[in-house]
């Protein structure tokens, strides 16, 4: 190369030179698909847990949960609507932001928003009726430790698109710029899946 050449190499670029690429992914989205892998084997070691007290574990009742207990199937199922509802409530703000459309991104985050505020409000609201506590057997505490942990994703969940939200309503995304809403929604899509998985395996199974 020229010392013409390497002077106008030198003019255009500075910094260290771009980080190269091992996946069609870029860097963010492919970090968020590692860390929800991670909370994924995060949720499996409750799983195991849950299977080994319900179906391996000798000592287990036979019905379940042992009476006179009930698990709220009702509330479950309406919590369970809910969260599905958000998860195409993000995928409207989402999809919204890449067509241009401000409007729809910020009601879209809102109502995912407030979805997921009913949610937890009315999880909250099953665990001051559902008449019984952690000391109440093995049952218990699979129970309030599956949808407790799920509890606290839905509470990350809300945090981060809180912040797209305020982020939206400034008017920090456009079309070609996005990732503050399309990370938080990939998150909120992975919440909604695990809790149709703990709906299924407690109180339907």
């Amino acid at each position: 190369m020229s010392a013409h050449a390497e002077a106008a190499h030198d003019h255009g670029h500075h910094g260290p030179p771009p980080a190269n690429r091992s996946s069609r992914l870029d860097p963010a989205t492919l970090g968020m698909f590692l860390f929800i892998a991670s909370e994924a084997m995060l949720f499996g070691a409750f799983f195991t847990a849950y299977f080994f007290v319900r179906v391996v574990n000798p000592d287990a009742p036979s019905t379940w949960p042992p009476p006179p207990y009930e698990f709220p199937v009702f509330v479950a199922s309406v919590n369970t609507a809910i969260l599905v509802t958000s998860s195409f409530t993000i995928h409207w703000a989402t999809q919204s932001i890449k067509r241009g459309d401000r409007n729809g991104l910020k009601a879209g985050l809102v109502v995912t928003i407030l979805l997921g505020s009913a949610f937890l409000l009315t999880q909250m609201i099953e665990y001051a009726h559902v008449g019984f506590n952690t000391s109440d057997g093995a049952f218990a505490s699979v129970f309030f430790g599956l949808t407790g942990l799920h509890g606290a994703h839905v509470f990350v969940g809300l945090t981060l698109l809180t912040i797209a939200a305020v982020r939206a309503f400034r008017g920090h995304y456009s079309p070609e710029h996005h990732h503050g809403v399309e990370l938080p929604g990939i998150y909120w899509h992975f919440v909604d899946v695990m809790w149709i998985v703990v709906y299924a395996t407690v109180y339907l199974i």
